[in-house]
């Protein structure tokens, strides 16, 4: 057996995204619906110490990168024990965080002192009216103070991640741009997925990335750059003489499948090889026996497809197997 996580077609695995909880504070349109969310009883989330003992199993595999994702993972209370416990792990040289930004504020200097090495902010609109209307609720300054904490506590880069859609805030891409001209911040666009149980409607939603490749183009002149710091699967872009970034992160329309490098475990404990498709294992019975959560998460490396068929799903064409019926706060975003 392979000491490293090496799926058929030859990817390297060294990234764990990591849900702590399936709860959230928000309900923002693309993840989960306003209403009738049925969500895991307490007993049947992962605790801290299954979390740590499963990366501990994982890290002489070559894990080197955690994320840790929800719902949202601040309404876990006391992460930042989590995150201590977790870059203590040999081999763990990254811990990143994947949050709306509404608790940030009261968190993010403890959390960098515990090791979390990154922050990504969810913000899909900088109009207050407009936010709280994609998140069902949320309060845009509470976010923007919580970007204004990260930068106080010296996280570096700040990623905020923008969910582009049609009709939506589609009108916003140059007021998102303009923030990366003066400060070190790395603006990410995100296609529109099919995660969950949602039908055809997110078609409606969907706008492919050149978008933003135009409206950049008709006022600045802009550039491709690669120098970005743990920026996976974005295509990395800048104005010319701007202090920050700005990347496009397309599965829909020009997936990223043939370098992923991920694997995913859901906040009840089940390994997930791909986003799209509905196959899980669950690692939780395993826990504490470091060589049957190895060769778990071997077989789901095993199983991984060679692609997700989002854009074929765009475009309404059979599609090779079946799709999560999960939503994304339920898998981990």
């Amino acid at each position: 057996m392979d000491s490293k996580l090496v799926d058929p077609f030859g990817r390297v695995h060294d990234y764990l995204r990591i849900s702590v909880t399936d709860r959230c504070n928000l309900r923002c349109v693309y993840c989960m619906p306003e209403e009738g969310m049925q969500f895991e009883p307490t007993e049947r989330i992962l605790s801290f110490e299954e979390i740590t003992s499963i990366v501990q199993a994982l890290a002489p595999l070559g894990i080197r990168k955690i994320r840790l994702t929800g719902g949202e993972p601040l309404v876990r209370k006391g992460l930042d024990q989590l995150v201590g416990m977790l870059s203590a792990i040999p081999g763990i040289e990254d811990i990143a965080l994947t949050t709306n930004g509404i608790y940030l504020a009261a968190h993010a200097e403890m959390l960098k002192d515990a090791g979390l090495t990154r922050v990504n902010i969810s913000f899909d609109s900088l109009k207050p009216e407009r936010f709280a209307y994609i998140t069902r609720g949320g309060n845009l300054h509470r976010v923007l103070e919580g970007i204004k904490a990260s930068q106080k506590a010296g996280f570096q880069p700040i990623k905020l991640n923008v969910v582009l859609m049609k009709g939506v805030n589609d009108d916003e891409v140059n007021d998102f741009l303009r923030l990366t001209l003066d400060d070190p911040i790395d603006i990410r666009f995100i296609e529109y997925m099919p995660i969950g149980d949602c039908g055809d409607g997110w078609k409606s939603g969907y706008l492919s990335l050149e978008h933003v490749l135009k409206t950049c183009g008709d006022k600045w002149k802009f550039e491709r750059c690669s120098n970005v710091y743990g920026n996976g699967p974005a295509d990395s872009y800048r104005i010319v003489g701007a202090a920050g970034t700005f990347g496009l992160i397309h599965p829909v329309s020009n997936h990223f499948c043939g370098s992923c490098n991920r694997l995913r475990l859901t906040a009840d404990g089940n390994i997930k090889p791909c986003l799209y498709w509905s196959d899980e294992y669950n690692v939780r019975p395993l826990v504490g026996n470091d060589q049957a959560v190895q060769d778990l998460f071997y077989k789901a490396l095993g199983s991984k497809p060679e692609t997700h068929d989002m854009g074929k799903a765009l475009k309404g064409q059979l599609i090779n197997g079946t799709p999560t019926l999960r939503h994304m706060s339920q898998i981990g975003g």
